[in-house]
């Protein structure tokens, strides 16, 4: 019995936490237990929101006021450069945030800081993106004409936004000019640079072929020179989707993607019909059934024949674009190269057309299906050319130069702007006007005495009259 009381003494005597109340009180026992739900709180939903609600309920309690125990700042602490502190909207932790004006003063800062966040992506496409890149090689055929800066400008831009390895085959039609080497060298790509002897037809069915003829060539020096990567068909009328480049990343030997074909002109017609999609067709288990085409015969009265018509240029069966290639496909002595693939050299040989990356194949049913089984378009097909008799500008010189038709009214600048003067000029015009300030001002006294001296003799001469009549 004397150990239980003492037992119970010794507890008692520890049990009180609060100095101001004598014994186990109610507040302190809620106190407990309300702190205890809050930790469990702070398992599931976070330290900050229990630490909040523990606040709301017990800020009246008879408990010890804490520092820590505080609602979060709801503004943020703004350094301008004059040093004073003012509130922000911005909603934010517990600890205020200074914000340092913009632009940054320290430039060597705002660098590093740019180089932190391309190690950080670099480091986040590294984990969760491609773990092994391959280069892009794409093939673009072109020639010199009127919309040729337009349509390479934006496949160059298109290019170097691709954060992989790139090389860029452009096949020129009719050998390599100027205008084309000077604006390649702008894009900072290793580009490769290939005459073709041929010239572009005017007609749209010729002009085709010769297209399919000069990406083979292509083809050909990545055989040659046995450049490894992923090849793509980036003719100078697509525009691309920086997620293709990701995409393509994907295929193993051949792989096909839907193109969006922009063939309408826009018209009354043309708001009642859906965009057409090239590519493939898939079934619910994403197996490749089929491929979706062009449906050309709403066309075929007004379609164009010429390059100047002014009519819908319609696209081939399967365009070029929508095809990814293995290098490794047309290398000779390629290590695992199937045996579904022809050679380029028989095919020429054999006089066989090569419509579409299909024709190099033997089995079609081999070709991967990208861009969610073909759901997603991620490059569209747009063919819009001058007239064959356009001369604005005529390979991209404005000669002779354009006359201004509607000149300005008003303008807050004179017709000519003047000369700057150089020093001897202003030497002399200030001896000149030295010379013209000191003239007319000589004249101006003289002739001021002499009328003086006029009236004064007038007035002598009347008064010798006057003076002769008295």
């Amino acid at each position: 019995m004397m150990k239980l009381g003492r037992r119970s003494n010794s507890f008692r005597g520890a049990l009180p936490l609060d100095s101001s109340s004598d014994g186990k009180s109610p507040a302190t026992v809620v106190w407990l237990v309300l702190h205890a739900l809050c930790c469990l709180i702070s398992l599931v939903l976070g330290f900050r929101f229990s630490r909040s609600v523990f606040f709301l309920f017990l800020s009246n309690s008879s408990t010890p006021s804490n520092t820590l125990y505080s609602l979060p700042a709801l503004s943020v602490l703004e350094a301008p450069a004059n040093g004073t502190v003012s509130s922000s909207r911005v909603v934010v932790g517990r600890h205020g945030i200074l914000i340092r004006p913009w632009p940054h003063p320290n430039s060597t800062e705002v660098m590093q800081a740019h180089k932190i966040i391309e190690i950080v992506q670099r480091e986040q496409r590294f984990q969760y993106g491609v773990k092994t890149p391959r280069t892009v090689i794409a093939i673009t055929p072109t020639y010199v004409r009127t919309f040729q800066t337009l349509h390479l400008t934006g496949v160059m831009h298109s290019l170097m936004n691709a954060p992989y390895n790139v090389i860029w085959i452009v096949v020129e039609a009719g050998g390599i000019t100027n205008e084309t080497s000077s604006l390649l060298a702008k894009s900072g790509l290793r580009t490769i640079h290939i005459g073709f002897r041929e010239k572009m037809p005017i007609l749209w069915k010729h002009r085709q072929k010769l297209e399919s003829k000069m990406r083979v060539h292509a083809l050909r020096h990545v055989r040659d020179e046995k450049l490894d990567g992923i090849v793509m068909f980036a003719d100078d009328s697509n525009m691309h989707s920086l997620e293709l480049f990701d995409e393509i990343q994907k295929a193993k030997w051949v792989a096909a993607m839907s193109v969006g074909i922009l063939a309408h002109s826009g018209g009354a017609e043309a708001k009642h019909m859906q965009l057409p999609v090239q590519g493939p067709a898939c079934n619910s288990s994403n197996n490749l059934i089929g491929w979706h085409t062009f449906d050309s015969s709403p066309y075929l009265e007004k379609s164009a024949r010429y390059v100047g018509d002014k009519a819908v240029v319609l696209p081939g069966k399967f365009e070029w674009a929508g095809f990814v290639l293995n290098s490794r496909l047309v290398w000779k002595d390629a290590e695992d190269k199937p045996e579904w693939v022809k050679d380029l050299d028989s095919i020429v040989e054999a006089g066989e057309d090569i419509d579409s990356p299909l024709s190099l194949l033997k089995d079609s049913s081999v070709v991967e299906p990208l861009g969610n089984c073909g759901r997603k378009v991620m490059l569209w097909w747009l063919r819009v050319e001058a007239r064959a008799d356009s001369k604005f500008p005529a390979r991209w010189i404005i000669d002779p130069p354009l006359d201004v038709t509607v000149p300005a009214k008003r303008t807050p600048w004179p017709d000519a702007p003047p000369e700057l003067p150089t020093t001897e000029k202003l030497i002399s015009i200030q001896e000149n006007t030295e010379k013209r300030t000191t003239k007319p001002r000589s004249r101006r006294r003289s002739s001021r005495k002499r009328k003086h001296v006029a009236r004064n003799i007038d007035m002598q001469a009347s008064s010798t009259s006057r003076s002769g009549e008295n």
